[in-house]
């Protein structure tokens, strides 16, 4: 802890001191000890609460959406090797295309509204959770699969529900961790089409030149992604607590 403290003191330092010495031009890169006033001015007009919430609002739901098709579409072909075969192709064809060149889709189906912002954060959650489930399904222990045959659990529902969910469970969690921040990303990505939020409001800000309120954003979603890292593994923690 100690030295976790000594290291963001001396980040926080340089970054003082790099503007102040003219090492780089304040405009560029404002110094720490301007962020304050700034991020004073946004909350008092309103504005920093506004765009909090609309990206929070996209985020949630974006995430849940994305989430859910992946954790259940990755159970589902890590269950069922003609599922896997069939959405072979598939999967390689639409993996590579980074959720931001929906973006024109989105607008032009769902307009400039939540709901574009909403889809291409989905899609940036979804490849993440969807590879996760399955390879967390195909990595099931073969013996606790037979021994749930012994047991009767024959079906595809018993046997998800008493065997392969809770020995799958690490690995599907270990990716709706890591959705968690790609989703963030995605936040801004989505923003850039004009749609209200965190995003926007940084895009407005760069373009008058006002780093200050830029960062300030930026580290209001560095926040935000920390408060729900450390719920998210509270809840991980209570989960797993049969695990030794």
């Amino acid at each position: 802890m100690i030295y976790s403290a000594i290291g963001l003191i001396v980040f926080l330092s340089i970054w003082e001191a790099a503007p102040r010495l003219n090492l780089v031009q304040q405009s560029l890169l404002p110094p720490p000890s301007d962020l304050p006033a700034a991020f004073r001015r946004e909350f008092v007009s309103g504005v920093w609460l506004d765009m909090s919430r609309l990206s929070l609002g996209h985020y949630l739901k974006g995430f849940a959406l994305g989430a859910g098709l992946g954790a259940a579409l990755g159970v589902w072909s890590g269950m069922y090797l003609t599922i896997d075969w069939s959405l072979a192709w598939v999967v390689r064809l639409l993996r590579p295309i980074p959720n931001l060149a929906w973006a024109p889709f989105a607008i032009i189906w769902f307009g400039v509204d939540e709901a574009a912002a909403i889809f291409i954060i989905a899609i940036g959650v979804f490849w993440i959770v969807f590879f996760a489930a399955q390879g967390a399904i195909r990595g099931v222990d073969r013996d606790l699969i037979e021994l749930a045959d012994a047991f009767g659990f024959r079906s595809g529902w018993e046997r998800l529900q008493k065997v392969l969910l809770p020995a799958a469970a690490p690995g599907i969690l270990v990716g709706l961790r890591t959705a968690l921040g790609q989703a963030w990303m995605a936040v801004v990505a989505a923003e850039l089409s004009g749609v209200s939020g965190l995003g926007s409001r940084m895009m407005q800000a760069s373009s008058l030149l006002a780093t200050d309120i830029v960062v300030v954003y930026m580290l209001t979603m560095a926040v935000f992604y920390g408060i729900m890292d450390a719920i998210f593994v509270f809840g991980q923690s209570r989960l797993l607590r049969w695990k030794p």
